[in-house]
């Protein structure tokens, strides 16, 4: 296969899952550097792909009440491809990348639409015996690619927009945050994609944080988690930002920060790709564990439940709230910790 290729790598869910398969582009680029790669994303993932340094195009998917409109979508698609890699794939989505005239489709061979693909990759993600990252990677193998992802070694190509960093500059200013104060991001939601910590213990865990003056906490979250983020306003040294900011203005945020502390959610993979001190919070269970969706670094501290051996479910975890089990006080010697080797 020669290197003048057209790619599009197909990964239309959120933004973790996103930023997982971003690494791709940039592995693509090393074998073949002449290529021109494109990103299938839905619209409000865009952002993680439209100013990254390895991809050339970013393609909307077309979408009505949350589901993909097949001829308009066949009408953006066909005839302008070489390769798909679809890292997410949905039947409908790959039956329309079936009928885009793209000569090699690659994905996943365990699922009964599997025959629309000519290149199958057969390895069941649910057991989460590699992480996501990895899983993504291995898409590649038809493309003669068999590359090892390592830690730290990533390249996730994000790049943020100085319009944004100025943004959150003036944020910072408005809210009379001097730079010689550390920042810790909490992210207390998940939306739902995993267990989190109890919010009563975050709360507790900010509430500890905040009674350091050189600390200044901001709580960042959804427009639906507002009420949760308020919760955990507990003084002047906490502020609330949830549905302020959208995902560009939010990458910017992070990217000031010194430590993130969420559960496993897609702000802990942005502090991923940006380099970031991440303390996060994670079930047991092999679907939600770190080794399937933990952040790809060793610049992380995860804590885990104490009362279970991880041969559960999402069922059993909430039912025992095994998440409760994580002692905050360690969670807090881990963060002071880091603490004095930022900006070493």
């Amino acid at each position: 296969m020669n290197d003048k290729k057209r790619i599009l790598i197909v990964r239309t869910d959120r933004i973790g899952d996103v930023i997982l398969t971003l690494p791709l582009a940039s592995i693509l680029k090393k074998y073949f550097p002449n290529s021109e790669i494109t990103f299938l994303v839905r619209d409000y993932t865009k952002s993680l792909t439209k100013n990254n340094l390895f991809i050339d195009k970013t393609i909307t998917l077309i979408e009505k009440n949350n589901k993909p409109k097949f001829f308009e979508n066949i009408n953006q698609l066909k005839n302008k491809f070489d390769v798909c890699v679809v890292a997410y794939p949905t039947f409908w989505v790959s039956l329309i990348l079936f009928f885009s005239s793209i000569k090699i489709r690659i994905g996943s061979g365990y699922r009964w639409y599997s025959f629309l693909f000519n290149k199958k990759i057969y390895e069941h993600r649910k057991y989460g015996e590699h992480h996501e990252l990895e899983y993504n990677v291995n898409l590649l193998k038809p493309l003669g690619i068999f590359e090892t992802p390592q830690k730290d070694k990533i390249d996730f190509g994000i790049q943020i927009d100085n319009s944004f960093l100025n943004k959150i500059e003036n944020f910072l200013n408005d809210n009379k945050i001097l730079k010689d104060k550390k920042i810790i991001i909490v992210h207390p939601g998940s939306g739902g994609s995993a267990i989190d910590l109890p919010k009563e213990k975050m709360k507790y865990l900010v509430d500890e944080l905040s009674k350091d003056k050189n600390i200044v906490l901001i709580i960042t979250g959804s427009k639906n988690e507002k009420e949760l983020c308020q919760s955990m306003i507990v003084n002047e040294n906490v502020i609330n930002t949830a549905g302020e900011f959208n995902l560009n203005e939010l990458i910017a945020l992070i990217s000031k920060a010194e430590v993130v502390i969420a559960n496993s959610t897609g702000p802990i993979h942005i502090a991923t790709a940006l380099g970031k001190n991440i303390i996060g919070f994670y079930p047991k269970f092999a679907a939600a564990s770190p080794k399937r969706w933990g952040p790809y670094t060793s610049k992380a501290v995860l804590f885990q439940p104490s009362v279970c051996d991880g041969n559960c479910n999402r069922k059993k975890c909430q039912q025992f709230n095994c998440m409760n089990s994580i002692e905050i006080n360690e969670v807090i010697k881990s963060i002071y910790n880091i603490l004095p080797k930022v900006n070493n």
